[in-house]
């Protein structure tokens, strides 16, 4: 079989592809493929790899498989593979202890105030004080507070570790558009969360969940974290709770739209006197993660290979 990996490059040029050459017979390997590209490069593949490349239905016929190189599959027509027959599989948990550990990181900033007593430092606020330390920003000490979390998958359980480690006690919220979740619905923890953090995918009952209308219910003060997916909190109310003192704090490791070539509200506000942290969509780029989904998407090879369905992951 020839598999074809269309953006190798989205991955890092530190990765080991030997896991995958050993499933497959060819490997043609491309940094990245442009819409126009993708008929050339996908000349002759049985197999189509990709993390962010879109796979219309008019690519797939003749296909033996897709795989995805992430969990997310929104950038596949998954209902033309059905369709056609061909399918699909992604990986997951590859990443887990590193964005856990990247949440914790965000959250501890934000609780620290750091960007805040950052941006003082810059200002020569400590060299100028007439005291030896600054408390000008009002920290949070994380032992006893709440920690409410969307997402009770293998990271969202993650989180809720490390967190309990620092003595907070950690809530979930029930899968939104499902009636018969056992859970508390979000609405009814928000008053109570002193840390929100969101580890759900993207979907039609998680767009905007964090909206205008849920940040009135939210307790004044909460840090809010976003390391799941951009859309799945309205970024501009959450940025206008913030300036306004409702929210304590903001960190989001990802966009609606990624790279932002457009801008951004949030990265504008950066550098100002607010409580706000940006990260490029980091979380999940330890070595030992990019590495782990290599070797996950040549285990789904192997499935394919040995003729088995894909076993659908999710977050």
């Amino acid at each position: 079989m020839k598999a074809v990996l269309l953006d190798a490059a989205t991955l890092g040029n530190d990765i080991d592809l030997t896991p995958i050459r050993a499933s497959v017979d060819e490997l043609a390997v491309f940094a990245s493929t442009t819409p126009a590209e993708l008929a050339t490069h996908l000349d002759g593949a049985d197999l189509i790899i990709t993390n962010k490349v879109v796979i219309p239905a008019s690519a797939m016929a003749g296909r033996k498989g897709i795989f995805v190189l992430a969990t997310g599959t929104n950038n596949i027509d998954t209902a033309a593979a059905a369709r056609l027959d061909v399918p699909v599989f992604n990986v997951s948990g590859y990443g887990t202890a590193s964005v856990a550990q990247h949440t914790l990181m965000l959250i501890l900033a934000l609780a620290a105030r750091l960007p805040l007593y950052q941006q003082d430092l810059a200002n020569g606020a400590w060299q100028n004080s007439s005291g030896f330390c600054l408390m000008s920003h009002t920290t949070m000490e994380l032992q006893g507070k709440t920690l409410v979390i969307v997402g009770q998958g293998t990271l969202g359980k993650a989180v809720a570790a490390l967190a309990q480690a620092f003595g907070m006690t950690v809530g979930f919220a029930a899968r939104p558009g499902k009636d018969d979740d056992s859970r508390p619905p979000l609405d009814t923890l928000l008053p109570e969360a002193d840390v929100l953090s969101f580890h759900c995918p993207l979907t039609v009952e998680t767009q905007h969940l964090l909206n205008r209308e849920r940040l009135g219910l939210i307790k004044p003060g909460c840090l809010v974290v976003n390391c799941a997916r951009g859309g799945v909190i309205d970024e501009n109310a959450a940025l206008a709770a913030l300036a306004s003192g409702h929210l304590g704090g903001l960190a989001v490791d990802v966009l609606p739209e990624e790279p932002p070539r457009q801008g951004h509200p949030l990265l504008d506000a950066l550098g100002g006197e607010l409580n706000l942290i940006v990260t490029p969509h980091n979380a999940w780029i330890s070595p030992a993660a990019r590495q782990a989904i290599i070797d996950l998407t040549a285990r789904n090879i192997d499935q394919l290979r040995a003729g088995q369905s894909p076993s659908r992951s999710s977050r």
